[in-house]
């Protein structure tokens, strides 16, 4: 792991965390605050884990950063001078003026790069070694399923943890947006069926927990 990515991971958990946590905090709740950090810790870990065993199980390698846009158009000189952190403003911004009622918890990306093992084993010639869309899509669906089992797992331990579900379920549907360069646009261009598969459960799981 880069120092890059580790450094967005961290910013990750803090983002999450702030949104996780401004209601208990406005509430005064500050012994919830540090449960929210693990609760966020474990949320992105599994996250960004999931999806690099995945890559290595298709001989690739997964980078993640913190979710920016640069571009606001199709023509060249149509984008910003420099990249903007939209995964720190915009969870921030919903966080602020809904007073932590929208957990907007879209933070990171991922982009997938192939190994030189799979250009041996999978092709034998160097040309041929960019990844697909579909298995592009399976690595980024890895990182959402992860995520909704581990909210079913938290909801049926008898431990404590119904709002570590909740948050799971969060980042998972804020995820499957597909916009930008989220999961969810990957995932939507690797297999519509799948991405179709994948939002309906979501869906299901987020009016659940809102409810």
């Amino acid at each position: 792991m880069r120092s890059k990515e580790f450094t967005s991971i961290v910013a990750a958990i803090i983002i999450l965390t702030a949104v996780g946590g401004f209601s208990f905090a406005l509430d005064s709740n500050w012994a919830m605050i540090p449960l929210v950090l693990l609760f966020s810790a474990i949320i992105i870990f599994l996250f960004v884990f999931s999806k690099k065993l995945v890559a290595y199980l298709l001989d690739a390698d997964v980078e993640h950063e913190i979710w920016s846009i640069y571009r606001y158009g199709f023509k060249p000189g149509w984008h910003f001078e420099r990249p903007i952190p939209t995964g720190i403003i915009l969870p921030l911004f919903f966080s602020l003026f809904s007073l932590g009622v929208v957990k907007l918890t879209s933070v990171l990306t991922y982009e997938t790069r192939a190994l030189k093992s799979r250009m041996a084993k999978r092709f034998g010639f160097y040309s041929y070694s960019e990844m697909t869309d579909w298995h592009n899509g399976l690595i980024g669906a890895s990182g959402i399923i992860s995520l909704l089992i581990l909210a079913i797992v938290a909801y049926f331990i008898p431990l404590n943890v119904e709002y570590l579900a909740k948050l799971a379920i969060f980042y998972a549907f804020w995820n499957l947006i597909p916009i930008s360069n989220l999961d969810g646009s990957q995932i939507f261009f690797g297999s519509r069926i799948l991405y179709s598969i994948l939002a309906v459960i979501t869906l299901i799981f987020t009016v659940y927990a809102v409810i």
